[in-house]
């Protein structure tokens, strides 16, 4: 988020620094899917060709269960001209992010600082970091769900856990599925899966608790059983697990500090709407900063972002709650009435439409 904030901010004539905690980037990529709407708004920053070049566009899913096909979805019917789901691991992502942001701004990216410390002082923010203190007219916290600066800023963020859990890997893709997405509805809760560049496709399972240190061969073990796939480990790329919680701030403006991304609004993975969301908030917070150093007065502005995207979040993370009631474990006969229902509400056409709009966040 605030490597795309401040590509924004860059191109808008504006003197930006953007602290990074790491000292490399991270090979560890969990977030994966870019949605029509997220992709417009990069295309302002310049990177949509480079991403869409570097991804696989997901053109809709099916949805299966022990072995039969229960729903098909596509995404031909949603407006604009990106119609699918772009699926990029997120290291790539942060890539094209850095590499536009250093044609702006060659030395803006400072990596290797934590911040430990902010302070609005009214006429600007001073940010503490364990290297050395920074001083700006504004502070924009893209900083993570455990975020330091909406800390510093006194704005709370209630947190809710879920009884969700998920174990997920990256694997060589053994389906001939192709680009298309896959969700199986088993009985011991829902496998996912996506496709990924370079023939990789990513499994992730639900599960009734969360899974220390997974293995290759756990994931590929729970594969096989619930859904009869047979998973190459030999190549395995990635391996992470996960609960699930929902964090969203009373409020994302707090004199000259503002949030973005999970600093904001922390809410399910499933689905894929977190890091989308978050460029959604940069794309519409941007222009009210330009304004702002400009002189202009934004108060309305800003409130009118602060409830849209607070609204924008909650309705984020009242989907994310629907996705995973359906992909929690079912008795037999409940699945299978469930399925059915499922299968015949999505062959009407409405309903399909305004289901492949919700799933890519229109």
């Amino acid at each position: 988020m605030g490597l795309y904030t401040a590509i924004l901010l860059a191109q808008s004539g504006i003197e930006v620094e953007v602290l990074e905690r790491r000292s490399v980037r991270s090979s560890h990529s969990r977030a994966i899917g870019i949605h029509p709407p997220a992709l417009a708004a990069l295309e302002q920053a310049g990177v949509a060709e480079a991403l869409i070049a570097a991804g696989v566009q997901i053109p809709g899913g099916i949805a299966r269960s022990r072995g039969r096909t229960v729903a098909e979805l596509s995404f031909a019917c949603l407006p604009g001209p990106h119609r699918y789901v772009l699926a990029i691991p997120q290291e790539q992502t942060e890539r094209i992010l850095s590499e536009r942001l250093t044609e702006l701004a060659p030395n803006a990216l400072r990596r290797g600082e934590t911040v430990e410390a902010v302070h609005d002082v009214g006429t600007g923010v001073v940010t503490v970091t364990d290297h050395r203190t920074y001083r700006s007219a504004l502070l924009i916290g893209a900083d993570g769900a455990r975020s330091t600066v909406r800390s510093a800023a006194g704005i709370r963020a209630k947190v809710r856990p879920y009884p969700d859990a998920y174990v997920m890997g990256d694997f060589p893709d053994t389906t001939g599925d192709g680009s298309t997405a896959a969700l199986y509805l088993e009985s011991d809760g829902i496998v996912e899966s996506f496709p990924l560049p370079g023939g990789v496709r990513r499994w992730v399972v639900r599960m009734p608790s969360l899974v220390e240190n997974p293995t290759a061969g756990t994931v590929a073990g729970l594969v096989a059983e619930r859904t009869g796939v047979a998973v190459d480990t030999r190549n395995n790329t990635m391996l992470s697990s996960f609960a699930v919680r929902r964090r969203i701030a009373d409020r994302f403006i707090e004199g000259r500090i503002a949030l973005v991304g999970d600093a904001a609004h922390e809410v399910s993975p499933i689905g894929g709407q977190g890091m989308n969301l978050g460029w959604l908030d940069a794309a519409q917070l941007v222009p009210l900063v330009v304004d702002s150093l400009a002189g202009t007065d934004v108060g309305l502005g800003l409130r009118r972002f602060n409830e849209e995207r607070r609204r924008a979040a909650l309705a984020a993370s009242r989907q994310a709650h629907i996705n995973m009631m359906l992909g929690r474990p079912l008795p037999s006969a409940l699945l299978t009435a469930r399925n059915r229902i499922m299968g015949r509400v999505a062959g009407l056409p409405t309903v399909h439409d305004a289901v492949a709009r919700t799933f890519t966040m229109h």
